[in-house]
């Protein structure tokens, strides 16, 4: 963390260029206004707030970022996917912008190093290395606008990880997808989610996925949804076939 702090702090000027430089690189382009991305990675923790006393972290650009990959991947799709209709447009445009995608986004790009906290980095969530991609799109539009941006997302997101073909396979939510055939198949379906502490001294959820009445599948995670997920997954893997011809 303190180098990370150094890091940061010496790019509070643009002259000094160390965060200048890295942003630079990174973008494409040489920021006009290097105070949107510094916003981009200040944690909320941080306290700071701006000369009119406003908050100043990054989950309102997280918030604009969001929207401005959304309007972007929704019109490439809409251009190379002619005959899909609304529903299809929508699931493709899910699958890209998952929040299991944002967060390997910014691995990528390593943004984590960037970000000013009061949290030790290894405190944080998986999530915030996607609360930190869409806050730096956020910046990007308003420090160059949507062209701009447009041209980040084309050549950060689209290019090297939009693959239609592939994607049209791809499964965002296994829950959904077993929940949505039930459903359509008239099977009832059951989450059964305990308390689960391992010897370790973490604490675990358990879950046990029942299909009428019966338990098809197990799973353990350190969080309720993670583990329904799980076992949602293994119970897709048993009826898989059934799944696919439906």
């Amino acid at each position: 963390m303190g180098i990370l702090k150094k890091i940061f702090s010496n790019s509070r000027s643009p002259e000094d260029g160390i965060f200048f430089s890295k942003m630079e690189k990174i973008l494409g382009y040489k920021p006009v206004n290097i105070e949107y991305f510094q916003k981009a990675f200040t944690h909320r923790s941080s306290n700071k707030i701006d000369g009119s006393g406003n908050p100043m972290n990054y989950e309102r650009l997280e918030f604009l970022g969001d929207a401005m990959l959304g309007s972007v991947i929704a019109a490439h799709l809409y251009n190379q996917v002619p005959t899909g209709d609304e529903g299809y447009l929508t699931k493709m445009r899910s699958k890209i912008v998952s929040r299991e995608h944002l967060n390997e986004l910014g691995r990528d790009l390593n943004l984590i190093q960037f970000v000013e906290s009061k949290v030790p980095v290894s405190h944080f969530g998986e999530n915030i290395h996607g609360n930190i991609f869409e806050a730096l799109i956020g910046a990007i539009f308003l420090d160059k606008g949507y062209v701009a941006c447009e041209n980040f997302i084309m050549k950060k997101v689209i290019k090297p990880y939009v693959d239609i073909p592939k994607l049209e396979g791809k499964v965002i939510s296994y829950k959904s997808l077993l929940i949505e055939w039930c459903q359509k198949e008239k099977r009832t379906f059951n989450f059964e989610v305990y308390d689960d502490n391992g010897n370790d001294g973490q604490k675990f959820f358990g879950v046990k996925l029942s299909i009428d009445g019966k338990i098809i599948a197990k799973a353990r995670a350190t969080s309720k949804k993670k583990a329904e997920e799980k076992a949602s997954q293994r119970a897709y893997f048993v009826f898989q076939e059934k799944i696919n011809n439906k």
